[in-house]
């Protein structure tokens, strides 16, 4: 076999499509960049904020050009507000994508990680707001990791007790829902991804959900620049009296907080609005076949299984596997590899571990449960549009010895 031959094999179950219904997706782009008469964010973007709030069932929604920015403009607005303040320590899941914790380190804050449970891929409520607690900190930036999350209702009281600020990283976790609600409504104001391969892609885009209206127009102001341009008339003059702004001609170039731009376009927002009806059909393949996987998983004593028994409904971004040892580990990761089949490490895995959290951060914290995450998890795509015929090569890989299942 050609050494290029061999890399396409590797990815073969794993580049898939970039749209669910991907080939009408491409179609109505097509149409809509023939017709359209405006690409800078606009009519499109405020649809698809609009649809997306009545789907999370939040009252306002903002778009963003990534998951990422979303992060960034999210904690930006905190400080703004002066709800968060340069040197306040907040906590973070410990297994968690590089840009949840830099914005904290960007920002000037303290970034503590939590560890977060093997079993779960999240934090455990009590033990998290313990260790919050003994570190005096003012936030908490929980990740909703790969469609799974921790008792979200639990932390979420805990963190109210203790007026602890509560975020949610749901760039992983759209559609899943625990009994008390929907996973991303759970805290003052949550983020969500459209990257590629998501539940839901416009190739690049982001999304903060919140019902605070001071929050949502704070965000606004950071999303662009820091000026007031996309604020109701009666905000502008709000903000321009209070500032002294005596003219629309200064107006128009005045920056009242700290800002950058992080505005979507219109071909994000169309893709989005486009997308939306055919979540749920994702969804529940989705789930399904996590299901399915996890079966299985619980047959192999190689195998941690997962627990989401307190889990409504598991939108399931991908299948995490996380085996008794790293030499375990490894040996799945050739099955893997020798199938076809493309694995990644479970998200950035034990976040100290990364070379810029080393760098930023002088403090160091005992992750024992993330570490064994680090060291004995993996993950495979769970794409929709993959075929039975492919996730039957998954389940051969996962397969206990012996088995003829």
């Amino acid at each position: 076999m050609k050494p290029e031959d061999k890399k396409y094999k590797v990815a073969l179950v794993g580049e898939k499509s970039t749209f669910f219904n991907e080939k009408a997706t491409k179609k109505a782009l097509v149409k809509f960049i023939e017709k359209t008469d405006k690409f800078s964010m606009g009519v499109w973007c405020q649809k698809f904020e609009e649809a997306f709030a009545i789907l999370q069932n939040r009252k306002y929604c903002m778009l963003f050009n990534s998951g990422s920015s979303a992060n960034l403009a999210l904690i930006q607005a905190l400080q703004n507000l002066g709800r968060l303040k340069r040197g306040d320590a907040i906590g973070f899941s410990a297994l968690t994508w590089s840009t949840n914790v830099m914005p904290i380190l960007q920002l000037g804050f303290e970034a503590i990680p939590i560890d977060c449970r093997r079993e779960t891929l999240n934090v455990d409520a009590d033990c998290a707001v313990k260790y919050l607690e003994k570190h005096n900190c003012k936030a908490f930036f929980v990740t909703n990791v790969l469609g799974l999350t921790t008792d979200l209702e639990r932390l979420k009281k805990l963190c109210q007790k203790k007026k602890i600020i509560l975020i949610e990283d749901n760039c992983e976790s759209l559609g899943t829902e625990l009994p008390t609600g929907k996973a991303g409504n759970f805290g003052l104001a949550s983020t969500f991804s459209f990257f590629v391969a998501h539940h839901l892609s416009t190739i690049e885009g982001g999304m903060v959900a919140t019902d605070d209206h001071e929050l949502m127009e704070m965000l606004k102001i950071v999303r662009a620049n820091g000026w007031d341009r996309n604020l109701h008339p009666e905000r502008q003059n709000h903000w321009r009296t209070k500032h002294s702004v005596a003219s629309d001609f200064h107006a128009r170039y005045t920056f009242y907080d700290l800002g950058y731009n992080l505005r979507p376009t219109e071909i994000t927002g169309f893709l989005g609005h486009y997308q939306l009806p055919h979540l749920d059909k994702s969804i529940i393949i989705r789930e399904k076949r996590f299901h399915k996987i996890q079966k299985i998983v619980r047959e192999n004593p190689h195998f941690i299984p997962l627990e989401h028994g307190h889990i409504k409904r598991v939108s399931s971004f991908a299948f995490p596997f996380i085996t008794k040892t790293p030499e375990l580990r490894n040996h799945y990761a050739e099955k893997f590899e020798r199938a076809g089949v493309e694995i990644r490490p479970i998200i950035a895995g034990n976040i100290m571990r990364q070379p810029f959290f080393k760098k930023y951060s002088v403090k160091q914290h005992e992750l024992p449960e993330t570490d064994i995450i680090h060291h004995c998890g993996f993950y495979c795509g769970n794409n929709p549009d993959y075929t039975n015929k492919e996730i039957n090569i998954i389940i051969d890989c996962i397969k206990p010895a012996g088995s003829k299942k």
